[in-house]
């Protein structure tokens, strides 16, 4: 029989390879993993907690602002930010994070190595850094995804969302190009934190596959902030002037004149010199590694989790991903990972929660729906006196009675869909709503008193 070095080695130390890890090596197994940054992958390190933490920081301008209706006074000093100290604090912690994952690794006696891994064959990896072989009898692959930049001039004078956490210093002007979650929460931040900011999306509407009503209500929300929103914008060239300031050009003659430029737009899976041409593993059209509902690849031993799989590219689903792959191969306890009704947030200003269809996709795959939707001032902003809009949706199956999805826009959005989430797993009808008592004076509230079904104008 082959020996070897061990029975588990995983490629990628961010929340899918780490929760694997674990879990593996809890059932009994000999585990390794390699992770050529800092242990936690994007989400701790360079995506998701960071980013939360400077979705906080921004919004205090305008609660500073609510404050006064509600009788508080700064008796004439105005709050000032420091970004310099933001970013001390976010580093530290991350920093904390970062030991925490490490730690819990550790304690699990799973063997952690600093380097790059690369396949030599289908049960051999490289450590480049530590010029080191390593054989394992499975093999699992979590490398995450990376931020994509086109290929226009002057693009080396654009920054990612990774870039965008370690500056030294804001910018007085910036231009976020993009539409999804990552330049709408940046365009946020930054508009949150005094920079003055430009929003730039090729498409004619941001979010692209949300609901529109969502869409259309969040746009209006932007611009009352003052970000300016620039669609049908291609990018078509960058250029540097001598004072240091940016040109963004578009293909249309259009032209933008900032201090920075952030792209993102998109991002893809980060399976570049993982040699998995040596290993014979099989990729898509997209550089995805191609796997089954067991995250299985077409190598029967390598599995692969994540955002390098261009399943579902959020947190939770790569943890639960790991889990499940763990539990399945070395415990004994076979489980696959549902991909359906997955709740996710925008943490934008304001802040959007949604789980489920939106009335389009609803309509295409169910006919006939019906639509709840209420539109309101939040009660907090009835004393602070700013001009801030609440949506609360529901798509229902018009027979069934099923809800289909569940969007809303505003205050603690994604908190609230969380918790939509669980009946609407559990099947929950329009009627379970109704019965459910509502908890006053909350936002939430609004979820299971909506009884009137919403007619749409008629044309003309």
């Amino acid at each position: 029989m082959t020996t070897y070095d061990y029975d588990l080695f995983v490629i990628g130390a961010g929340s899918g390879g780490v929760r694997a890890a674990r879990i593996a090596a809890t059932h009994g197994a000999r585990v390794a993993i390699a992770e050529d940054y800092r242990v936690g992958g994007t989400c701790v390190i360079r995506g998701c907690v960071p980013k939360k933490l400077f979705v906080y920081a921004g919004r205090f301008h305008g609660e500073f602002e609510d404050a006064q209706g509600f009788g508080w006074s700064f008796e004439g000093a105005k709050p000032t930010f420091t970004w310099a100290k933001l970013k001390a604090n976010k580093d530290k912690e991350i920093d904390r994070l970062e030991k925490a994952y490490r730690g819990n690794l550790e304690r699990s006696k799973v063997e952690i190595f600093a380097s790059r891994a690369r396949f030599e064959d289908a049960h051999t990896v490289l450590l480049a850094g530590l010029n080191k072989r390593i054989t394992a009898k499975t093999i699992l692959i979590a490398t995450g995804g990376w931020p994509s930049l086109p290929d226009i001039p002057g693009i080396a004078h654009a920054m990612t969302s990774n870039e965008a956490f370690e500056l030294q210093r804001l910018p007085p002007r910036i231009a976020i190009v993009g539409g999804g979650y990552i330049a709408v929460e940046f365009a946020g931040i930054f508009n949150g934190l005094g920079v003055e900011t430009t929003l730039v999306y090729r498409g004619d509407k941001i979010l692209r596959g949300f609901d529109e009503d969502l869409r259309d209500d969040l746009t209006a929300a932007i611009a009352r902030r003052a970000v300016r929103i620039v669609t049908g914008a291609a990018p078509s060239a960058m250029a540097k002037r001598d004072d240091g300031s940016l040109d963004l050009a578009f293909a249309d003659g259009r032209s933008i004149h900032t201090d920075a430029v952030m792209f993102a737009t998109g991002r893809t899976p980060n399976t570049r010199d993982l040699g998995l041409d040596r290993a014979g593993v099989a990729c898509g059209a997209k550089g995805e590694i191609v796997v089954d509902a067991q995250s299985r690849t077409n190598i029967a031993h390598i599995y692969a989790v994540g955002d390098v799989t261009d399943r579902v590219a959020l947190t939770p689903v790569a943890i639960r991903e790991g889990h499940a792959f763990a539990d399945t191969v070395f415990g004994g306890k076979p489980w696959t990972t549902d991909h359906h009704l997955i709740p996710t947030a925008v943490f934008s200003e304001p802040e959007v929660g949604t789980v489920g269809l939106s009335e389009a996709d609803a309509r295409h795959a169910h006919g006939e729906i019906d639509i709840y939707k209420a539109r309101f001032r939040p009660m907090k902003y009835t004393l602070s006196g700013r001009e801030e809009r609440m949506l609360m949706k529901l798509v229902v199956d018009a027979r069934s009675q099923k809800v289909l999805g569940c969007h809303v826009l505003g205050p603690d959005a994604g908190e609230i869909v969380q918790s939509v989430a669980i009946a609407m797993k559990m099947g929950a009808t329009k009627a379970d709503f109704d019965r459910t008592m509502a908890l006053h004076p909350s936002a939430a509230e609004e979820l299971v008193t909506l009884r009137d079904k919403w007619v749409p104008p008629q044309a003309g």
